[in-house]
């Protein structure tokens, strides 16, 4: 049995090189918490890179998602008490039009903790249509249908309140990422599934 022989104190790196190492790797980690972190968790954007890369504007809608959140939990209205008139900005659900079971092209289930968010993107070309049902139980969820593209081209398609379902047809209005960002703002885990068909190249969970 062969050891593998220890290294020579010549082969070790010096202090100056574990400080530069050390230096290098807390100039990475800021720089991301600013061009990255920042823009798509809080909509903060020092450097413009955020905007350019469409992380601005998910952060926009996580930020305007948590504030109807603590809007909710202030006027303590039950979900099935609140009535559509005042929600005049809340889409209502589109009665769904599902295909037959083997006509999804994906299926995909998240387990959403309470308070926990989750977002999936179709990668979709202009003109792109992809029907979509996604059902959320035994809670709710807020949701935002919405788009984000190269050059800043943002759109947000749809937005609910205390959801459990909603199905219709996504048509891309550019080139770019078009899907879902849900939260949890039930007391218990949701097990939310979304089912997918039509014309994108790609499907990916992108938080």
């Amino acid at each position: 049995m062969y050891n593998t022989d220890m290294p020579t104190r010549a082969e070790l790196p010096t202090t100056p090189q574990l400080l530069r190492s050390t230096l290098i790797a807390l100039v990475t980690a800021a720089v991301l918490l600013v061009t990255v972190v920042l823009p798509a968790e809080y909509a903060v954007d020092p450097t413009g890179v955020g905007k350019m890369l469409g992380l601005t504007q998910m952060g926009e809608i996580k930020q305007q998602l948590a504030s109807e959140a603590e809007a909710e939990v202030g006027t303590a209205a039950p979900p099935t008490m609140v009535a559509s008139s005042a929600e005049p900005d809340i889409a209502p659900a589109a009665s769904p039009q599902e295909p037959a079971p083997e006509a999804w092209r994906d299926v995909v289930t998240l387990t959403l903790a309470p308070d926990e968010a989750a977002e999936i993107k179709l990668t979709m070309k202009k003109g792109e249509v992809a029907p979509y049902e996604w059902t959320a139980s035994p809670g709710h969820v807020n949701s935002d249908l919405h788009a984000d593209g190269a050059g800043g081209l943002f759109t947000s398609y749809r937005k609910g309140r205390a959801e459990t379902r909603d199905a219709g047809e996504l048509t891309a209005d550019f080139d770019g990422a078009h899907g879902w960002y849900w939260r949890n703002r039930s007391g218990v885990s949701v097990e939310v599934t979304l089912r997918t068909n039509g014309t994108y190249s790609e499907l990916k969970r992108v938080l």
